[in-house]
């Protein structure tokens, strides 16, 4: 039992609280876990918190459990899009992260760069592929190699990396698979980063950055959760001005989206130029062992009890109508 980081009467006052895990996504067994881990972390500061998968459980269930506030561990589709989020502003019912906007926009990486190069934050140069799209002509535009990814997926998904114009047809294929549109982007040699964000608007602030150096630097889904191969470096090799340049680009990138609560903004450092590039945002990161949320925290001195309190703190509703 961990040590409670908040008085019995702060604990009450959070009332009867859902963990929302699980889900319909492909990140449902990821989410389990982060949502396990986040229940556990709740009822060990004497929090009333309770289990809910509206992977297996209706909309109808979730109004009858009367829940005073959720915290959402849900990642991917219907989880981290908007979706959930809202139903949630329907039922009345308060939830941390962001907003059903800002959900869905974030969960889309086409969306996300719109913004992000609209507010001129560096991102990769892109390609949207469709069917019928002359991926011969994509394939010379962006040059080899390639990343190429549903824009609706998270965890590495339907991932590919094309160093060769004969892969292109299939790693589209793949992608297609999971969207309707792919995303195609150059893909950018260098060192690999993640920057946690915690807060809303002006109050909104970068955890220390997390350096990942995968095998082969291959960070996919396996080597994301399943294995203990991932090196992880917190804080960095990095000389502070590049520290400072990519947290201030992360909490940017955050702001123009408008997130808010908590989030993770992935960015990767060109070994050309030392400039960074932004690839994503996650509005509803992993909590689970191997996450890279909970490491940041831990290098500022907060706990993973903690840190989920100072989540489900922010826990609200977004329409104010």
């Amino acid at each position: 039992m961990s040590t409670p980081t908040i008085t019995p009467q702060e604990a009450q006052a959070f009332g009867k609280v859902g963990v929302l895990f699980g889900g319909r996504s492909a990140e449902r067994d990821v989410s389990i876990m982060s949502g396990t881990g986040v229940l556990q972390a709740l009822q060990s500061q004497g929090i009333d918190a309770h289990p809910f998968d509206p992977g297996q459980r209706s909309l109808a269930e979730l109004a009858a459990e009367k829940f005073d506030r959720v915290f959402i561990a849900l990642h991917g589709r219907y989880g981290e899009d908007g979706t959930i989020q809202g139903a949630l502003e329907l039922l009345g019912i308060p939830y941390t992260g962001s907003g059903v906007m800002t959900s869905a926009m974030a969960m889309d990486k086409i969306t996300t760069k719109i913004m992000w190069l609209n507010a001129g934050l560096p991102t990769p140069r892109y390609a949207v592929l469709k069917p019928g799209t002359d991926l011969a002509a994509a394939t010379a535009q962006l040059g080899l190699p390639i990343a190429v990814k549903p824009p609706h997926e998270g965890s590495s998904i339907g991932f590919t990396k094309v160093t060769a114009a004969e892969q292109m047809q299939a790693a589209y294929d793949k992608a297609a698979a999971l969207d309707d549109e792919v995303l195609a982007e150059e893909f950018v040699a260098g060192r690999e980063f993640t920057v946690a964000v915690l807060g809303t608007g002006a109050t909104a602030r970068a955890l220390p950055i997390v350096e990942i150096v995968a095998p082969q630097g291959e960070y996919d889904y396996q080597n994301k959760y399943y294995t203990d191969v991932t090196q992880y470096f917190c804080p960095p090799q990095l000389p502070q001005d590049i520290q400072d340049e990519m947290q201030r680009c992360a909490v940017e990138a955050y702001r123009v989206l408008g997130c808010e609560g908590w989030g993770r903004v992935d960015v990767l450092l060109r070994e050309s130029d030392q400039r960074p590039f932004l690839l994503e945002v996650n509005t509803s990161p992993g909590m689970t062992s191997h996450s890279l949320v909970p490491m940041a925290a831990r290098a500022v001195g907060m706990s993973y009890e903690a840190l989920c309190v100072e989540i489900l703190r922010g826990a609200r509703l977004k329409n104010k109508g």
